[in-house]
């Protein structure tokens, strides 16, 4: 049973800084694109970063929403199994539940939100 698990949500100030933690199990994802998206109360699913899985590298092509392009940074540790997301200059717009995602092959800006494995997901509070 493959399972993700989220951690490194928390409260934090305007301008702060955070670290999201995806730990994947029950299976090999190697292959996979691994993600983050995030939803806000009362608003939409949306996504956040996403990494391609390269043989050569640990992670290969790397996108972002323009809305946090510059501000986090998605990267991967293949033997670990592991995603991480480094949030900095937080805003309180970034204010989620942050869920991290994997998917077979690349991922694909047309489908942002097509993902085969989700996990429970992280809060992530930011105050002004």
């Amino acid at each position: 049973q493959a399972q993700l698990v989220e951690s490194g949500g928390g409260l934090v100030q305007a301008g702060g800084s955070l670290r999201l933690s995806c730990a994947a199990s029950g299976r090999t994802f190697n292959g996979y694109a691994m993600g983050w998206l995030r939803q806000a109360p009362g608003k939409e699913r949306e996504f956040v970063a996403a990494i391609n899985w390269s043989a050569r590298y640990n992670g290969g092509r790397t996108y972002y929403a323009d809305s946090v392009n510059g501000r986090f940074t998605i990267s991967r540790d293949n033997a670990k199994n592991t995603v991480y997301l480094q949030m900095n200059s937080l805003k309180p717009e970034d204010t989620a539940v942050y869920y991290c995602a994997a998917k077979p092959g690349d991922y694909s800006s047309n489908y942002p939100l097509n993902w085969a494995y989700w996990g429970q997901g992280t809060q992530v509070t930011v105050s002004s």
